[in-house]
């Protein structure tokens, strides 16, 4: 968002260019983000099946502790949004509200950690094969401490998109791969003098790779004058209660939300650990490939909160309209090429993780293409409800949509999931249609209420 836009409504195909250029870094830097883990799925994977299902079941619970934290302090973008916006001429709104962010992300890291230390007693509880419990337990006592400083990170990666500089998202990112490569290459095979790590140093990686990251953003924001200005680590000590407030109840419910939506494929992960490790990994690769895809919808769904939250502070409801509208019309063309491209060429997607032709990895193919039929058939609901979540959130909109998600995800989602999976021949299969129908109602529900916005008086902004 340029600070010095015009506060004029903006035609459809400037809306459309605003949008793009806002989501095209953010999308990308999101895409990366994934490829960051990719690295560490395509080094695990190297290990074996039983590494490479123990390190699934960790991330499952430490990436959805990890995603909720990062959505509740996420709060902080549509409030800076609105700041700009309202053309405030004091600094103090972004700066307060960027600190207050950061604040939270230390407490919200700090409990999250100790949420992820119920893994092992979560996995004994669900069944999971002892040899897994035991490589998972020793990956996830380590990887947890990088959680504070990814949440760090994350405001800072919110405030500089927000003010109209996401390229240095994209740009830091894109190093960090370079950097959780070599760490990953040195730590798990004890390469570069490094001790020989296996799953362990995987984790070590994350831990080196989240600080660089940090780091890398405190720089950037100190040296450029666009964002140096609102001086955010300035009086860093003094609390803004109002603010820390503020944020948590905005933040709150899109936390939940979150974890309404990771928790079903968290689940996920768990059956499919009842079903055995091949099918496990399948669906591991699979859902990783579906993941990748959703970086792009997921980019444009926090465009869309950015630009709808200017719009809300500008008081300006058409172009709050077509800011929601032109986001969900990219997420969803986006998401039927990725879907194409699942059906069309999946042996080409899997060899991004494994070699699709090796004899050792035939079982855990063979589940993988099944599944990515089906994540091809939920690209484009996935793809709608994630875009229109965001635009809700520009409104400052967040406690519906929460039990929209946590209907549409536990109920229909993962309800299905327990029944084809577990009473019916389908297993794996099943699971993942029960995804699928998850989603679909969430996207139904989530862009029914976007429609009947003015109705409901979201757009109307309260002072």
């Amino acid at each position: 968002m340029r600070e010095t836009g015009t506060l004029e409504t903006p035609s459809w195909g400037q809306e459309l260019r605003e949008t793009t250029m806002l989501a095209a870094p953010l999308a990308a830097a999101n895409l990366l983000q994934m490829l960051t883990y990719a690295v560490d799925v395509i080094f695990i994977a190297r290990l074996g099946d039983e590494p490479l299902a123990a390190s699934a079941l960790a991330v499952s619970l430490f990436g959805l502790v990890l995603w909720a934290m990062t959505s509740l302090i996420g709060a902080v973008a549509p409030l800076i949004a609105e700041a700009l916006g309202s053309r405030s001429p004091s600094f103090r709104p972004v700066r307060r509200s960027t600190r207050m962010a950061l604040w939270l992300a230390v407490i919200a890291g700090t409990v999250g950690m100790g949420i992820c230390l119920l893994l092992e007693p979560l996995m004994r509880v669900t069944g999971q094969q002892a040899s897994i419990i035991a490589l998972a337990r020793e990956y996830n006592v380590v990887i947890i401490y990088s959680m504070v400083p990814m949440l760090l990170a994350a405001v800072l990666r919110y405030y500089v998109s927000a003010l109209g500089r996401p390229i240095f998202a994209t740009a830091i990112t894109g190093l960090g791969i370079f950097v959780n490569a070599a760490a990953n290459y040195a730590f798990i095979f004890g390469n570069f003098g490094a001790p020989e790590l296996g799953l362990t140093g995987a984790a070590v990686a994350t831990i080196i790779t989240s600080v660089f990251t940090l780091l890398v953003y405190v720089v950037v924001i100190l040296r450029d004058p666009a964002l140096a200005k609102y001086r955010i680590f300035y009086r860093f000590w003094r609390p803004d209660w109002q603010r820390f407030a503020q944020i948590i109840r905005i933040g709150t419910p899109i936390a939940l939300t979150v974890t309404a939506e990771a928790g079903i494929f968290g689940a996920a992960a768990f059956m499919m650990g009842r079903f055995g490790a091949a099918e496990l990994a399948g669906h591991t690769v699979a859902l990783q490939l579906a993941a990748l895809a959703f970086q792009i919808p997921f980019g444009v769904g926090q465009a869309a909160t950015i630009r709808v939250g200017y719009f809300y502070g500008a008081r300006d409801p058409v172009g709050a309209q077509r800011a929601g509208w032109v986001a969900m019309a990219i997420g969803t063309g986006f998401m039927a090429l990725t879907a194409s491209a699942m059906v069309l060429a999946p042996y080409t997607l899997l060899s991004i993780y494994v070699d699709p032709y090796a004899a050792k990895n035939a079982a855990l193919v063979g589940f993988a293409l099944q599944y990515l039929v089906l994540a091809a058939a939920f690209q484009l609901v996935d793809g709608v409800q994630a875009v229109a979540a965001g635009a809700l959130r520009g409104l400052q909109d967040t406690r519906v949509p929460m039990w929209i998600a946590i209907f549409s995800y536990w109920v229909p989602g993962i309800g299905l999931s327990i029944w084809l999976g577990f009473f019916t021949p389908l297993e794996g299969v099943g699971v993942w249609i029960g995804l699928a129908v998850g989603l679909a109602s969430a996207a139904l529900l989530l862009t029914w209420r976007w429609m009947l916005r003015e109705k409901l008086g979201l757009t109307r902004h309260p002072n």
